[in-house]
């Protein structure tokens, strides 16, 4: 699949910045909605917010609000209102939906990732160790710029592994071709990296943790702790790549921040437990990559955002890969340990946050994944009250974004009107009716005219 060409993405960001300009003036009353403001308070009924200058400004119910005059008022009886997401944890750019390639990370593609993850309701995306860092800066800086208003708020992580280490086959080749990653292999050398991380102001790092059942090199458990003390030092927040049960109890006990992934080969035992409970990490599942994904399910909600022929190729491959062949249903032994050690994980002191490792796998893409996740989470036990937290004002206090992850007076006017509760049922997270970026109404009909236009197939 071609990357799309900069010509394509003016397109598509010119379709954003003309519903910009089609956005009132001034104060903008929003009325009627069940309001969810992402931390778990009981939902506000019949509620009533005021954007302006795209922060709400008011908060509270329509009986006891005393609103602006000259207002614009938007009628969302019958709505439901929740934040915009914050995904902790993605691979952006290499994507071209069937191949994962180096020539596919471009200016062009991660910003048509970027719109894509708004498109579905996700406010802030964290892009994962897997970077090529001067196309990410030049983004980053664009985006503070004002020259790019109307994707997902852009955050990325450098990442840290052996010689040949680090990301799965998927990215490897690509990851490799590029030099992406900080590849160290003594504790010497991994204080120095991190070090020039934060001359940089570099915040946030990432290490992988994992042989990959023996077929990759791993750090070293020295030049592991090295990592995580130095950027502690640095005072830099990291994420922990490890997909084991003694990785797991070894990084967790080490400090790491972030613990990605969860267990699914074995039942997690005391010991983990216990490191849990004293540490309390943030914890990022990113459960369903491997899962059978919504395009190969026909779902039109995974579907919107691409062209057919892209949906027919990704049906295609992923027939021909293992873990999703022909939709097929997850083991049964891997259903009854993650339903374990789900509850288990969170009950001892796993503070759950939103990630998808999205960008690696056909039909498990930038901004539906996000959903998919929240519904698994579910299924394995969580109320969808507490999945939406751990989709907004979670992750925003994990990555100390103090003015996004929930709707409150002084905040960013980022958020999702849904056509139904998720509190009845977590799947209604994908009934969007619109998506707001910081108090622009994104022009989601606009975006899926041009995205169907493109033909991405060669």
């Amino acid at each position: 699949m071609k990357t799309l060409t900069f010509s394509i993405v003016v397109a598509v960001l010119g379709a954003l910045l003309g519903a910009q300009a089609g956005n009132p003036a001034g104060p903008v009353v929003f009325e009627g909605a069940r309001l969810l403001n992402g931390t778990g308070s009981p939902s506000v009924e019949d509620s009533v917010f005021v954007v302006e200058n795209g922060h709400f400004t008011v908060v509270g119910t329509r009986a006891s609000t005393k609103l602006p005059a000259n207002a614009t008022h938007v009628n969302l009886a019958g709505k439901t209102v929740m934040p915009g997401m914050i995904n902790a944890h993605v691979h952006i750019g290499y994507e071209g939906y069937t191949t994962w390639r180096a020539e596919n990370y471009t200016f062009d593609n991660v910003v048509d990732h970027l719109t894509r993850e708004v498109y579905y309701g996700t406010a802030v995306t964290t892009s994962v160790g897997t970077n090529v860092e001067p196309v990410a800066e030049q983004i980053e800086k664009a985006q503070q710029g004002g020259k790019l208003p109307m994707i997902s708020k852009f955050q990325w992580l450098p990442g840290f592994a052996p010689p040949n280490g680090g990301p799965d086959q998927v990215l490897r080749v690509a990851t490799n071709q590029l030099h992406v990653v900080h590849e160290v292999t003594t504790p010497d050398e991994a204080r120095g990296e991190v070090r020039k991380l934060a001359e940089r102001k570099i915040k946030w790092l990432k290490l992988w943790y994992d042989d990959r059942g023996g077929s990759y090199p791993k750090l070293t458990p020295e030049t592991a702790i090295a990592i995580i003390d130095e950027a502690h030092k640095q005072h830099m927040i990291v994420q922990a790549h490890a997909t084991q049960l003694d990785d797991q109890k070894f990084v967790v006990k080490n400090g790491a921040d972030v613990l990605v992934h969860m267990v699914q080969n074995v039942k997690i035992d005391n010991e983990l437990l216990k490191l849990l409970g004293e540490k309390k990490p943030y914890w990022a599942t990113v459960i369903t990559l491997g899962d059978a994904a919504g395009v190969c399910k026909s779902d039109p909600f995974f579907e919107d955002a691409l062209p057919k022929s892209v949906v027919e190729k990704i049906r295609a491959t992923m027939q021909r890969r293992s873990l999703t062949a022909n939709c097929a249903p997850n083991p049964q032994p891997r259903e009854e340990i993650m339903a374990y050690n789900f509850p288990h994980m969170i009950q001892a002191g796993a503070r759950l946050v939103l990630g998808t490792d999205t960008g690696i796998e056909p039909g498990h893409t930038f901004g539906s994944g996000e959903h998919v996740e929240l519904a698994r989470w579910v299924n394995l036990g969580l109320t969808p009250a507490d999945a939406i937290v751990a989709a907004t004002s979670r992750p925003a206090q994990l990555f100390g974004v103090t003015d996004m992850g929930s709707i409150a007076p002084g905040k960013r006017a980022s958020f999702i009107v849904l056509d139904a509760n998720p509190l009845d049922d977590i799947h209604n997270t994908r009934k969007i009716n619109s998506v707001y970026l910081d108090g622009m109404k994104v022009d989601r009909e606009g975006l899926v005219a041009k995205w169907k236009q493109v033909n991405a197939v060669k």
